[in-house]
């Protein structure tokens, strides 16, 4: 194995485990040394690649979001039924909570500490969206109102669980794996939720 692939095998192990610890178990605050003892390499290694921990965080948050984009962008521009469309859309969303269980929760954490992140979508994407979302109000699928109520309703069924995963945790007295069943279980929920029929 050349150096450069050492190095480069190095650089996603780091990345890898910085992902689990805090998109998998909700390990915010660990710490340099707490990555690398996880990762079975020497602490000085990731301020050598990543400069610092919060630039290695911020590079595995970008990397989780951007493949997240790019799946809902194929979604989106792809030709299906608007039903189907926002189906598979909920579906990749829910498969991402199931993967990265606390992603939602770091994104949150994070809009409080004054980190607003960037625009994902375009003017012209959302309007697009808007007329298609007026069109199946028009021929009866969706319940009359502004289209805006109804991203506004979908993001919040998708999102707000995950978003508060520890809370509902604690107060519905469930543990991780009985919490992932139960987000398993919601794209026909949502679906059914959002559209008449």
């Amino acid at each position: 194995m050349s150096k450069q692939e050492k190095k480069d095998q190095t650089q996603e192990l780091i990345k890898e485990t910085a992902k689990n610890l805090f998109f998998v178990k909700g390990k915010f605050s660990a710490t340099t040394q707490e990555i690398a003892d996880e990762a079975g390499v020497n602490r000085t290694l990731i301020n050598y690649y990543f400069r610092s921990r919060d630039n290695l965080i911020q590079i595995i948050f970008d990397e989780a979001h951007r493949v997240e984009k790019e799946k809902s962008e194929i979604i989106m521009n792809s030709d299906l039924p608007f039903k189907e469309k926002i189906g598979q859309f909920i579906e990749g969303s829910l498969s991402t909570s199931l993967q990265y269980p606390y992603l939602e929760t770091y994104i949150v954490t994070q809009i409080n500490k004054g980190n607003c992140h960037k625009r994902d979508i375009e003017e012209n994407e959302l309007n697009k969206m808007y007329s298609d979302i007026q069109k199946e109000m028009e021929l009866g699928n969706i319940e009359p109102m502004k289209p805006i109520q109804f991203v506004l309703n979908m993001v919040s069924l998708l999102v707000f669980p995950s978003a508060v995963r520890p809370l509902l945790m604690e107060n519905l007295m469930i543990d991780e794996e009985e919490f992932d069943k139960i987000i398993s279980e919601r794209k026909s929920i949502i679906l059914n939720m959002l559209f008449k029929n």
